[in-house]
């Protein structure tokens, strides 16, 4: 059985290059695509099952970095963009003509990753992003229509691509959030 991740990594996963410094993000319409520039290289990019982060077509997860969001900027057809679940911590900005994410903020300042940006780095025809480095909230893919009985194969196909798997975020980010947690105590 061949497993699909996602398309930015089932075929090898791509190394940063080194001073990339940014590029576009292009929505999926024909026409009047939606620009979103980052003016900086992406950190903690990672493919993602959780139900909330846009996927391509036939990929099992997303693939999603982080970036300040003072270095995001919508640079044309904003007025295409709208935000998925006003109720969601994180505000997921989508074309309202092709449904493509754009990007996620976080408005919550108490947040831990207030301050940070969610973007998808293969919604780029620049190539530099850096790569992903795991596999977040595995699990939750079980949620959108995974059998539970191909989770084994899945998470043994993310270890060969180089992804550890979790079901939650990376120990560092994890460490990142409690540190927040603790120290706002």
């Amino acid at each position: 059985m061949s497993i699909n991740i996602h398309p930015a990594v089932d075929n090898g996963i791509r190394p940063a290059t080194p001073g990339f410094s940014g590029g576009t993000l292009l929505c999926d319409c024909p026409e009047d695509k939606v620009e979103v520039t980052i003016k900086s290289q992406t950190a903690h990019n990672h493919v993602c099952g959780c139900s909330k982060c846009w996927k391509p077509a036939g990929a099992l997860f997303s693939q999603v970095a982080v970036v300040s969001k003072d270095a995001v900027s919508v640079t044309a057809n904003g007025h295409k963009l709208k935000v998925v679940d006003p109720t969601a911590t994180i505000q997921r900005h989508a074309c309202s003509g092709c449904g493509v994410h754009m990007f996620g903020r976080i408005e919550n300042q108490n947040h831990p990753f207030y301050g940070l940006d969610f973007v998808h780095t293969e919604r780029s025809p620049q190539t530099g992003w850096a790569a992903p480095e795991f596999a977040a909230f595995v699990s939750s893919i079980i949620e959108t229509g995974t059998p539970p009985e191909q989770m084994g194969a899945i998470r043994a196909r993310l270890n060969e691509l180089g992804l550890p798997p979790y079901d939650c975020l990376s120990p560092p980010l994890m460490d990142a959030i409690a540190t927040h947690v603790a120290k706002s105590r």
